[in-house]
């Protein structure tokens, strides 16, 4: 018998990434509030500019994204050369793995954190270190007491994805004048837009200050093109020139650049998006909280309550009961939270599905 090839010994103890569920189809409505999207689809302009362009579909797309990067950077008062594009934020974490990651060296997240962080720090054969939150936000004590001279990364998803709480902009500011310089601290913006707290920044300013902060960004979740995945960061020079020796060639389809530069001009649409949040989100906090649920504050595009652990109660069984009814909510056990169930804030019709369904399973 002869061996098998084997892949890299670190591959051994990844556990690869789950995503939200999409509802099985039971002859009547049904409402994926499992992955945090864009409860009203995709720009209208975005969507013309996508058909218009499947009549170009054996073209290459520009390999340097300059178009999309120049229309980012006038979006948000950036130097554009500043700015690297992915297949969406994922390839962009991705990249920095690549180029700053190996084996012996160490990251850090938070206990809570997006679970695609220690999944490339262990397929580059390195160390994710976990610290612990503090009413599940990031703690900047602990952040700066995990720090040894291994540590390369810093990992800060600000919201956090699944909590939803978030970072004062004064505590990242003494998160990053905590660290040495030759730690890279990567605030991943993935949720800023959703944000209406006068003490919070993205962190673009402590990007063109200082040479080890990068920020991400997405248009997954605002702008709803997830399905096309585009996703970008804001960085240092050197940072940037680093993480293009290890980009692959046109990583950003034709048709995802062109769809994110139009979503980016259409101000209309991304203002009736957050409009729409900034409606539903407190409503569905509040219904979950008058169920007798303790719901985190949190200030994205979701919310996350407590679920009893009383068995026919718990967390686990209502989120199978809600599944079975053509509504899916996102379990999360895999984020050391199994008594948690995260919801995305979805359509009218969806939102109150969810409510009803949640009413008739803790039988309120």
């Amino acid at each position: 018998m002869t061996d098998k090839i084997k892949p890299l010994p670190q591959l051994a103890g990844v556990n690869a990434y789950v995503p939200g569920e999409a509802p099985k189809y039971l002859g009547g409505p049904s409402y994926k509030l499992a992955s945090n999207e864009n409860p009203l689809g995709a720009s209208p302009k975005a969507r013309a500019v996508y058909a218009e362009l499947a009549a170009k579909l054996e073209l290459y797309p520009d390999g340097m994204a300059k178009d999309l990067k120049a229309a980012i950077a006038k979006k948000h008062g950036l130097d554009a050369s500043r700015i690297v594009v992915g297949s969406g934020s994922d390839e962009v974490f991705l990249m920095l793995g690549r180029a700053y990651l190996g084996p012996g060296d160490e990251s850090i997240c938070t206990a809570h954190a997006f679970a695609i962080y220690a999944i490339i720090a262990q397929q580059q054969g390195s160390k994710i270190i976990e610290v612990a939150e503090k009413n599940f936000t990031a703690d900047v004590d602990a952040i700066l007491a995990a720090v040894t001279p291994k540590t390369k990364i810093v990992w800060l998803a600000n919201p956090n994805n699944p909590t939803g709480t978030y970072l004062p902009y004064d505590e990242v500011k003494r998160l990053h004048a905590g660290l040495p310089s030759n730690v890279l601290l990567v605030l991943d913006g993935a949720y800023a837009e959703f944000v209406r707290k006068n003490d919070y920044a993205s962190g673009i300013e402590l990007v063109s200050q200082f040479d080890n902060v990068m920020m991400t960004r997405t248009f997954s979740k605002l702008y709803g093109l997830a399905g096309l995945r585009v996703g970008w960061g804001y960085a240092p020079a050197h940072v940037i020139d680093a993480i293009e020796k290890v980009r692959m060639p046109f990583n950003v389809n034709l048709t995802a650049q062109a769809a994110a530069i139009a979503a980016l001009e259409d101000d209309a649409f991304n203002e009736e998006s957050l409009a729409h949040n900034d409606r539903e989100l407190p409503r569905l906090v509040g219904e979950l909280r008058g169920m007798g649920l303790e719901v985190i504050d949190g200030v994205g595009n979701f919310c996350v309550a407590r679920f009893p652990e009383t068995k026919g109660k718990t967390a686990a069984e209502a989120l199978q009961f809600m599944k079975e009814r053509g509504v899916t909510v996102r379990g999360l056990s895999g984020y050391k939270m199994p008594n948690h169930l995260r919801i995305s804030v979805g359509t009218v019709e969806g939102n109150n599905a969810a409510l009803k369904l949640l009413h008739e399973f803790l039988g309120k």
